[in-house]
């Protein structure tokens, strides 16, 4: 699975290298197989924001995207359009949203809603179905991928967790509870995040359907 990210990563337009960031070591036997570079980090990190920052500490760059690994059927075009708001200059930090495809999706909690303002930004990530579902094209997925300025990703990865990132378990929430903002990208490509062992034979199912053809 982590090979299938980081190959997938490397061919994002505007990337310029790939790392791994982890604090297990059969990942890093994994990644080092494959030829990938690795670094290892503190088990002590409490979210990918966190693991991603202290590897981020010692990267000669201005721009950090952040592709976490259970996401093996992520579209290379997906890192290139989080990159987009911080290559123009317009936000500190960008993710992805997709509109909810079913009620299903949408009442899911292992699907994280995000909800948006007029201009894209972020008001409020969660696992419950938000808002109030009355049409499609009204709720929106998050894609769990980020892209930082490298200065404002130690910041906030010096911050303390917040209540709302604790109750939910989602660790952007601590961006918004301290005030800054998060630009959301709308996006037609689907990723599957591998969560359960349902959604691992959903990606598999996937390989196996795109070999055949």
């Amino acid at each position: 699975m982590i090979e299938h990210v980081y190959r997938r990563a490397a061919e994002a337009h505007g990337v310029d290298g790939v790392v791994v960031a982890t604090d297990d070591m059969r990942v890093a036997a994994a990644v080092e197989g494959f030829g990938g570079i690795v670094r290892m980090t503190s088990p002590a990190h409490r979210s990918g924001t966190d693991r991603v920052a202290e590897v981020a500490r010692d990267l000669d760059c201005e721009i950090v995207i952040n592709v976490q690994g259970d996401e093996p059927l992520i579209e290379p075009a997906m890192i290139a359009q989080a990159l987009g708001p911080l290559a123009a200059g317009e936000a500190q930090m960008s993710t992805l949203r997709r509109a909810v495809a079913d009620h299903a999706e949408y009442m899911n909690p292992n699907v994280v809603k995000v909800v948006v303002d007029r201009h894209g930004d972020a008001l409020y990530f969660s696992r419950s179905p938000v808002p109030h579902f009355r049409a499609p094209g009204q709720a929106f997925t998050h894609v769990g991928l980020y892209a930082y300025r490298r200065d404002f990703l130690l910041e906030i990865a010096g911050l303390s967790p917040t209540p709302l990132e604790i109750a939910e378990s989602l660790e952007q929430l601590r961006v918004l509870e301290h005030g800054f903002r998060i630009r959301t990208v709308a996006t037609e490509f689907d990723s599957i995040g591998v969560d359960t062992p349902e959604d691992l034979e959903r990606v598999r199912h996937q390989f196996t359907v795109a070999a055949r053809t």
